[in-house]
C-alpha cells in the first residue's frame, strides 16, 4: 500500500526558516521504474545561494552560544520527527531514486540512527577539550572549536543517509548548515527540511537550497562559507577543489566513489563468497560507492565460483521499488544511467572481455538494467573507472602477489574485500592494498557508522566521514598557560635596566 510521498510544500528552498517557493521546471524528478510520473518540479534561484549562506551566517554566534546540551536536545528532536516521518522519506526515496522499498526503508531509519552514535562518548571523545602538562610550568590544553557555516553537497543514490551523516555531527558541534541535494532527488531534500523545521531547528541553522551545478558551484566558492562536505563522483570533487585553491584554511571533505575488489581465494568459503559478492555487486541496482566493480578469483575455484556467481546474479528479482513481491533491486536512476552501464560492457567486450552474464535493458517500462558479469584477462589502473550501475568484471590469478597487485589496479582507493581463511594472506593484504576500508570474509557493500569511512586516490581526500565526521565540523586550539610563581629569563637576556624589576 502506498503512503504519502514527498513534501508537503510546493517546491520550496528553506532559507532563514522560510519557505521560497520555486515556481518554474528548471528541473524536475522522475520516478525510475515510471518516468512519466513526475515527483518533483522547480526552478532553481542560483541567489538563494547568496541568501542562504547570509542566513547561516548570522545564525551562527546564537548556535554556538546556545551550548552542546541544548544542541543536543534539539538534534534529539531532530531524529524523533525523522522516526516520525520515516515511511513518507522512505516513499519518496524509492519513487525518486528507485531502489526497492526495503532498503528505503533502512535508509530512513539511518537518519536517527545517527544522532545517537554521534552522541556516543566513543564518538565525541575525538573533540573533546583536554588538558596536558606544557613543561616548564606550563599547563597545556585543546579546545575545539566550530567552523562556522557548512556546506552539504548531497548524492541521489543514498539522498538522506549520506547528507545527514554530515550535518547531523556539523550542527551538534556548533556549526549551521547550506543544504543542496542532488538535482536527481530534489524531493527527498526538501522533506529532510521539513522535518527539519517540524524539529524545532531555529531560523538559519538549517537551510536547504535546490540547483543543479550552477546552484552547486556558487555554494562551494562561496566566500562567506567555511568549509564543503561533498559526497558524489570524482570530476564534480575535482572540480570542488579547483574552486577552492586560494582557500586552504577551507575545511573540503571529499567522498568521490570506487571502483572495489573483491579477492576470492582458492580456501574461500565459497557459499559466503558468491553470496556476498553478488550481494557486494548489485546492491543498490549497483548505484553504490562500495559496490563490488572488480572480483580477483583463485584459479583453482574461479570456474566453480564464477557458475555459482552468474546462477545466483540470474536469480535476483528486479522490479518497481514498490512492488509488493520481496525485491533485490530495482531500476536505475535515469536513462542515461542505463546507456552507460550498456555502453561499458560493450567497450569491456570490445578490448577483450568475455561477457559471463549480460546486462540488459528489459521490455518494460522504465530504466531496467539487469545484472551483468564480464570476464577480463587482468585489471588496468590506465583503463579503471567507476560505473554507477549493475555490471561487474572479474578476472583469475594464481597468486597472493599477483592478486594485491590487481586489488591496487585502480586510481580509486574506496574499499575492498578478501574472503580467505588464510591469516597470512589476509596479513598481507591489510598490509599490501591501498584502501580506505578493508572487509574480512564480508562483502564491499556496506560501512559501520562508528567506523570510519573514506578512501584514498579518487575516492577521496583523507576526509573521512562515518564516526570521524565530528573531525570535520570542529578545528583544534591549542593554548599553554604559565603556571609559575616567576617568569624564567632565557639565557642571553640581561634584565638589569629593566624599570618595572
Amino acid at each position: 500500500m502506498m503512503h504519502a510521498v514527498g513534501p508537503v510544500q510546493p517546491p520550496s528552498d528553506l532559507i532563514d526558516g522560510a519557505w521560497l517557493r520555486l515556481d518554474g521546471a528548471g528541473i524536475e524528478s522522475r520516478d525510475p521504474a515510471n518516468p512519466d510520473r513526475v515527483i518533483w518540479s522547480g526552478e532553481p534561484r542560483v541567489q538563494h545561494v547568496d541568501r542562504a549562506v547570509d542566513a547561516a551566517r548570522r545564525a551562527f554566534p546564537a548556535w554556538r552560544a546556545l551550548g552542546f546540551d541544548a544542541r543536543a536536545a534539539l538534534m534529539r528532536q531532530f531524529a524523533a520527527a525523522c522516526a516520525k516521518h520515516a515511511e513518507r522519506l522512505a516513499q519518496t526515496i524509492t519513487a525518486e531514486m528507485g531502489k526497492v522499498l526495503s532498503e528505503s526503508r533502512a535508509e530512513a531509519k539511518l537518519l536517527q540512527d545517527k544522532v545517537a552514535i554521534t552522541l556516543e562518548p566513543s564518538t565525541l571523545a575525538r573533540v573533546r577539550d583536554f588538558e596536558v602538562d606544557a613543561g616548564a610550568g606550563k599547563r597545556g590544553s585543546c579546545h575545539f572549536r566550530p567552523l562556522g557555516v557548512m556546506a552539504v553537497i548531497g548524492p541521489f543514490n543514498f539522498p538522506a543517509h549520506l547528507p545527514n551523516g554530515h550535518w547531523v555531527p556539523a550542527l551538534l558541534l556548533g556549526n549551521t548548515v547550506v543544504f543542496k541535494p542532488s538535482d536527481r532527488t530534489p524531493a527527498v531534500g526538501q522533506v529532510i527540511a521539513e522535518i527539519a523545521q517540524e524539529a524545532g531547528l531555529p531560523a538559519g541553522v538549517f537551510n536547504v537550497v535546490q540547483g543543479g551545478a550552477d546552484v552547486a558551484a556558487r555554494l562551494v566558492a562561496h566566500q562567506d562559507i567555511d568549509g564543503v562536505l561533498f559526497t558524489g563522483s570524482f570530476p564534480v570533487g575535482r572540480r570542488i577543489l579547483e574552486a577552492n585553491l586560494d582557500r586552504p584554511g577551507r575545511m573540503i571533505a571529499l567522498e568521490m566513489g570506487g571502483s572495489n575488489a573483491a579477492i576470492v581465494w582458492k580456501d574461500a568459503d565459497l557459499c559466503r563468497a558468491v553470496i556476498e559478492c553478488v550481494r557486494g555487486a548489485y546492491a543498490t541496482t549497483g548505484q553504490r560507492c562500495t559496490c563490488t566493480r572488480r572480483i580477483i578469483v583463485h584459479a583453482d575455484i574461479a570456474e566453480r565460483f564464477i557458475t555459482a556467481f552468474t546462477k545466483v546474479a540470474s536469480s535476483l528479482v528486479v522490479g518497481a521499488g514498490t512492488d509488493p513481491e520481496p525485491l533485490f533491486m530495482g531500476p536505475v536512476v535515469s536513462c542515461a544511467a542505463a546507456d552507460a552501464v550498456i555502453e561499458r560492457q560493450s567497450a569491456l567486450a570490445r578490448a577483450g572481455g568475455r561477457v559471463l552474464l549480460e546486462a540488459a535493458r528489459f521490455d518494460r517500462k522504465g530504466w531496467f538494467v539487469g545484472p551483468g558479469l564480464v570476464e577480463v584477462p587482468r585489471f588496468e589502473r590506465a583503463t579503471d573507472c567507476e560505473t554507477f550501475g549493475p555490471l561487474a568484471q572479474v578476472s583469475v590469478v594464481h597468486d597472493p602477489q599477483e592478486a594485491i597487485a590487481q586489488a591496487n589496479a585502480s586510481e580509486f582507493g574506496l574499499v575492498a574485500s578478501v574472503f580467505t581463511q588464510n591469516e597470512p594472506l589476509w596479513a598481507a593484504c591489510l598490509d599490501g592494498i591501498r584502501v580506505g576500508c578493508l572487509n574480512h570474509n564480508t562483502g564491499t557493500a556496506g560501512a559501520s557508522s562508528r567506523l570510519p569511512f573514506g578512501g584514498l586516490g579518487r575516492s577521496g581526500n583523507l576526509r573521512p566521514a562515518g564516526s570521524f565526521a565530528v573531525d570535520l565540523a570542529a578545528y583544534p586550539l591549542a593554548s599553554m598557560q604559565d603556571g609559575a610563581a616567576e617568569t624564567a629569563v632565557p639565557s642571553g637576556m640581561r634584565l638589569d635596566s629593566l624599570p618595572i624589576r
